[in-house]
């Protein structure tokens, strides 16, 4: 906030607006070009944009500043539009206000992108963002406040965990002025005087109070709190990387992490659906799915993927997390029973996580980098316009021997980030112990990473360009 013009730049009403035009146009684009361009994926706006492009500035923008893409997102303007003449009357259900659903669309869309090769589809793709489009009209054309953002969409859920590394967080300046103030406009919303109380300006729609809000789960960076603010006493702060991850207090609108299994889940699916995605990627899958599609006697695909995930979501985290918990029982002393004390140290993994999905979305990203180029001028050549000049299809990006390094470089940070939080949590649960309840969660962090390195040195699949024949 102390950067030249950003403070006056976060405050304007329109900013989040002129945001998101531009993401619903390429949006738009992406879905016209999807249904009615050419099948070739890597000469495609609708896979190219999303599957390489999106994806990687997406992660870089998570670990360089914040949730920056949910401010922009383009399905909240169609949403705003359509609440103008239809405005939803029902609160969303009591036994979904958790993640639970979300970690299911989660997991669904993992398997999807397998089952379907949406990389080398840009009909699925183009389905895929009409889909997000006519679920978040539903939702929330039914439902009040932002149900889709917090209890639904699975780009948000993604975002929200990976948030939790950023080094930027919405938050409030000074407590004490939050405490003398008597409206509480950051979460009520400011209203207009008058016997109606017309809203001029709505307050948090995921119920995080801001004085008693921690970190940036759940959060969209919407900045709707900024502008209800009446002492001009919200902001975008700088904070110490994942140190969300190491505490334990009530949170607005979450509660504590540790009383929180379906975030625990989603921190897992997180977690070890990055190393399953990339796994996804290597040539070794193909001589594993082979092998199960033998043993299963099945020709086609999804019962295989079926199996994989349930060993990679399910059986892998059970046996690694289950042992680790027991081993901090025994070892550090710790008084938590198994489940709530894997709850705990779960969070510990999401660094590395982390690390994974930026070193597999950057490896696509950077590699892919130039493609864009050409891809959009073949675009706007099938419209006729040929002012942008001609497809240079050589285009392709930055070279291996500059990739990999930055690669181990993520993977190495994810693996030092978690070894941190987790050192911190043993610290604050077995404070007799530390080191003994700390080494059964840092040798899960390092299986794998071992796990991820491993799979950085494989022959990879270049999916959605043209290196990938």
């Amino acid at each position: 906030m102390h950067l030249p013009g950003f403070r006056r730049l976060s405050h304007w009403r329109h900013l989040r607006t002129v945001l998101q035009i531009p993401l619903l146009i390429v949006s738009i684009a992406m879905i016209l070009e999807g249904l009615l361009g050419p099948s070739v994926a890597p000469t495609n706006l609708a896979t190219t944009l999303s599957w390489v492009h999106f994806r990687g500035a997406l992660v870089l923008v998570l670990l360089c500043a914040g949730n920056f893409f949910c401010l922009a997102c383009p399905f909240m303007l169609v949403r705003n539009m359509a609440r103008r003449f239809f405005r939803p009357r029902l609160n969303w259900p009591q036994k979904l206000r958790n993640k639970w659903l979300s970690v299911g669309l989660f997991t669904l869309i993992l398997f999807c992108y397998e089952e379907f090769s949406l990389w080398s589809s840009p009909w699925w793709t183009a389905w895929l963002i009409v889909a997000y489009f006519l679920t978040v009209l539903v939702v929330d054309g039914v439902f009040k406040h932002a149900s889709f953002c917090k209890f639904v969409c699975p780009i948000g859920q993604f975002n929200f965990v990976a948030s939790t590394i950023s080094p930027l967080e919405v938050k409030v300046r000074d407590l004490e002025v939050c405490d003398d103030c008597g409206t509480k406009d950051c979460i009520r919303g400011r209203r207009a005087p008058g016997p109606e109380l017309v809203v001029i300006q709505r307050g948090c729609e995921l119920a995080l109070f801001q004085p008693l809000k921690v970190g940036n789960m759940d959060c969209t960076f919407c900045l709707d709190c900024v502008h209800a603010c009446p002492h001009d006493n919200i902001g975008i702060l700088s904070r110490l990387p994942a140190s969300e991850l190491m505490v334990d207090p009530r949170r607005s609108g979450i509660g504590r992490f540790s009383q929180r299994k379906d975030l625990a889940a989603l921190a897992i699916v997180f977690s070890f659906g990055a190393l399953l995605n990339a796994f996804g990627m290597v040539s070794p899958v193909y001589a594993l799915e082979s092998w199960l599609a033998g043993i299963l006697h099945v020709n086609s695909k999804a019962p295989v993927l079926g199996v994989l995930f349930a060993m990679f979501l399910v059986l892998e985290p059970a046996v690694l997390l289950g042992l680790a918990a027991w081993l901090t029982q025994i070892w550090g002393g710790s008084r938590r029973a198994l489940v709530p004390l894997a709850v705990r140290y779960t969070y510990g993994l999401v660094p590395l996580g982390f690390g994974m999905w930026l070193a597999h979305y950057s490896f696509h990203f950077l590699t892919g980098l130039y493609t864009v180029v050409p891809v959009t001028q073949s675009a706007f050549a099938r419209l006729g316009w040929t002012a942008v000049g001609s497809p240079r299809w050589t285009w392709l990006g930055i070279p291996m021997r500059v990739v990999q390094p930055l690669e181990i470089g993520f993977l190495v940070l994810g693996l030092v980030g978690s070894l941190l939080v987790i050192h911190q949590l043993a610290e604050s649960d077995c404070a007799d112990r530390p080191l003994r309840a700390f080494a059964p969660w840092a040798a899960v962090s390092v299986v794998l990473w071992v796990a991820a390195m491993w799979m950085m040195f494989q022959p990879m699949d270049m999916r959605g360009t043209f290196l990938a024949g």
